[in-house]
């Protein structure tokens, strides 16, 4: 019932439809990181091939966004009354209109999982990340303010969902291309809340992942996890080639670090993923690794 309550609170605002045929061709994407440890000791990708449920930091303990905090007062700024307690909350994602390989929202994974299309049905959307506080939400069927805030963007900006337009005609047509070379859309994106929850073997048609991970056990984890296991373009970097003005400046010396510590010549997803695994308890340090990986998503050549 939380899901339908939900989805009627946002419709009741946002009522105006968008472009018809959008959910045909855009899908959901999760994005995670297989190889961080829960409490337990396990990993993210072994507790989804055992359990094969999609769970929320409320219950992993983990995030690769912002952890507990205020996220409950945004989730009743959204949809007030209808979660009263830490279970049962939103699966967050990203409505991947612009076809990007790496997913909607990379900054929050080197993996993915594409959602069926029938999901969107039982999510809500916003115009931005809910921690920025979005005033413009929709669903799949009331998508036309958030449409029209991506539209707005195009023309204020000359690009939205990281992809470059001169107008908003171009940019909507450049929505249907084939886009093989990674998005990078580390900030924006159409969030997505699904409501509901997933399971693997009802909501998951393809997982896709950072290739880092062939010939690694996870290979094996995240072929399970899936109808279907493809693999991004991914991302490397050499430590040399980390700055200092994005992330701050302890993180190009953890970036050597890091590539001495493990003898390679480049950072990559599964390298970053290790020095994570061997952080576990030192929030302060895993903060830094998760800058390395959100200058890898912005700045890494392809791996493949």
């Amino acid at each position: 019932m939380t899901a339908q309550q939900a989805l009627a609170y946002v419709r009741g605002r946002f009522p105006a439809p968008g472009p018809a045929g959008l959910f045909d061709r855009a899908v959901i994407t999760v994005s995670f990181h297989p190889d961080r440890l829960l409490a337990d000791g396990s990993t993210v990708a072994a507790r989804l091939a055992a359990e094969g449920i999609y769970r929320t930091q409320f219950e992993t303990g983990i995030s690769n966004g912002g952890l507990g905090g205020d996220r409950l007062a945004w989730e009743e700024r959204m949809f007030p009354g209808v979660y009263a307690g830490p279970a049962g909350r939103p699966v967050y994602g990203g409505l991947n209109l612009a076809g990007h390989p790496d997913g909607a929202s990379p900054r929050f994974g080197s993996c993915h999982l594409v959602l069926r299309p029938e999901v969107s049905g039982r999510a809500t959307f916003s115009h931005g990340d809910s921690v920025s506080l979005p005033a413009v939400v929709g669903t799949a069927d009331t998508f036309g303010a958030v449409w029209a805030a991506l539209l707005d963007e195009v023309s204020r900006t000359g690009r939205a969902l990281n992809l470059a337009a001169p107008s908003a005609d171009a940019w909507v047509a450049a929505l249907g291309a084939a886009r093989p070379a990674a998005g990078r859309a580390l900030d924006d994106y159409v969030e997505a809340q699904i409501h509901g929850g997933i399971t693997l073997s009802g909501d998951v048609a393809a997982v896709v992942a950072d290739p880092s991970f062939r010939g690694t056990p996870y290979e094996a984890l995240l072929s399970s996890l899936g109808p279907e296991l493809a693999w991004s373009p991914g991302f490397r970097l050499a430590p040399d080639a980390f700055p200092a003005d994005v992330r701050g400046p302890e993180v190009p010396p953890l970036a050597a670090s890091v590539a001495e510590r493990y003898g390679v010549a480049w950072l990559d997803a599964e390298v970053i993923g290790r020095a994570a695994r061997e952080s576990a308890g030192d929030p302060a340090r895993l903060q830094l690794i998760k800058y390395l990986w959100h200058i890898l998503v912005l700045f890494g050549r392809p791996a493949c």
